[in-house]
């Protein structure tokens, strides 16, 4: 078998340590600026931020709250949907999606994706749309763009909203069939995000925002997120404790003026790994939308599978990088209908063959800004390597 040496660098998944130390000076000002302030909770960073947000979004309300998953909470709760409304989600998803709609008494319906962008398949979600559907949630999965013009398209039809779980795409755009570009999270009634540290814009702990057009419901969402207050000691709403830290804020202002940059580098790295693993049998590199631009939270390709009694060859690969001191992650083994906490909704295995397929299939690659090519280098190596014996 063909031998390869790692740089001096280790490779890892996501390098938060140096990403901080190339911009430890402009950190440590706003540490500072924070501390002398003594505004912890809603500071004057809180929405200095939301603004500097909007700006780069295009300019929807931005209202910062605790984090992603609250996010996804507020703007369900912001919906006034009665108990029992039915919230179509992607089988193939992070968790906290489904989580969102039954903390609320809501019902997660769960459909297939598509097998190139792992979105929402449009022909599933008009399967099933019914009487009782109150929404329709986007997962801009892995830092690609959904099907927005088609699930628009449907949500306005059926009179339900369109919210956009944005927590791994911000900043990639979807330009429609007339040419105009929207950027993620900002299409539909609500967008949601993240800022865990490991996002493409991460906060140096949990942080989150919710975005929409409508004034209106802007201002419904920051009441729900503040106690359902306007005023203190004046409770409009039944609503959450869920506010950005003032700290958070402050150091995510720095981030986003980075952000461009560093999802420049993804894209840069994303294609050094399409041109030298594309050719390789049985190895899907990431699909490409077209209307969409990536910015590449993760670099995620597919391991096709063998014959039905042969071992999992994905995982095969995942061991054979661990043993070259090469990381990988599955996003995600198992599909939401057949997690445990979610068999209440009586889902079966082969119910959503794609998700499943895709969690017997898929891993993700080591991508981030801090990622050298001759590190991209060292995992084609390993993965070629790997290849060569199949």
């Amino acid at each position: 078998m063909p031998t390869f040496s790692l740089p001096c660098a280790p490779i890892q998944m996501l390098d938060l340590r140096a990403q901080h130390a190339s911009i430890q000076s402009e950190l440590d000002v706003a540490l500072q600026q924070t501390l002398e302030e003594a505004a912890f909770i809603q500071g004057p960073a809180v929405a200095q931020f939301a603004e500097e947000l909007s700006a780069y979004l295009d300019g929807p309300c931005v209202i910062p709250c605790a984090n992603g998953t609250d996010a996804l909470q507020l703007a369900l709760m912001s919906l006034q949907l009665p108990v029992g409304a039915e919230i179509i989600v992607p089988a193939f998803t992070y968790v906290a999606t489904l989580e969102a709609a039954a903390v609320l008494g809501l019902l997660p319906v769960p459909v297939d994706v598509q097998p190139d962008t792992f979105h929402l398949d449009p022909a599933a979600v008009e399967a099933a749309l019914t009487a009782r559907t109150g929404a329709i949630i986007a997962v801009h999965l892995f830092g690609q763009c959904a099907d927005l013009a088609a699930l628009q398209l449907l949500a306005q039809k059926h009179g339900v909203a369109l919210i956009e779980d944005n927590a791994q795409a911000i900043g990639a755009t979807f330009t429609t069939e007339a040419g105009l570009s929207c950027m993620a999270g900002t299409v539909g009634e609500v967008g949601t995000t993240s800022f865990f540290p490991s996002k493409n814009l991460g906060a140096l702990g949990d942080g989150g925002a919710l975005f929409t057009r409508n004034p209106a419901r802007a201002t419904y969402l920051r009441q729900l997120a503040n106690h359902g207050q306007t005023r203190k000691y004046h409770h409009e709403h039944i609503g959450l404790n869920s506010r950005l830290d003032t700290l958070q804020a402050a150091l995510l202002r720095v981030k986003l003026r980075h952000l461009p940059q560093w999802t420049t580098a993804r894209q840069q790295l994303a294609a050094r790994y399409d041109a030298a693993l594309a050719d390789i049998a049985g190895l899907r590199v990431p699909f490409r939308d077209p209307r969409s631009t990536h910015v590449f939270h993760q670099y995620t390709v597919v391991v096709e599978e063998g014959s039905p009694d042969a071992s999992n060859r994905r995982d095969q690969l995942q061991v054979h990088l661990q043993q070259h001191g090469i990381p990988s992650v599955v996003y995600y083994p198992l599909p939401t209908h057949l997690q445990p906490a979610y068999s209440y909704l009586g889902y079966q295995p082969g119910q959503f063959p794609v998700a499943e397929g895709l969690g017997r299939t898929v891993l993700s690659l080591p991508i981030h800004p801090m990622l050298t090519n001759a590190q991209v280098d060292v995992v084609v190596a390993a993965v070629r390597t790997w290849a060569a014996v199949q």
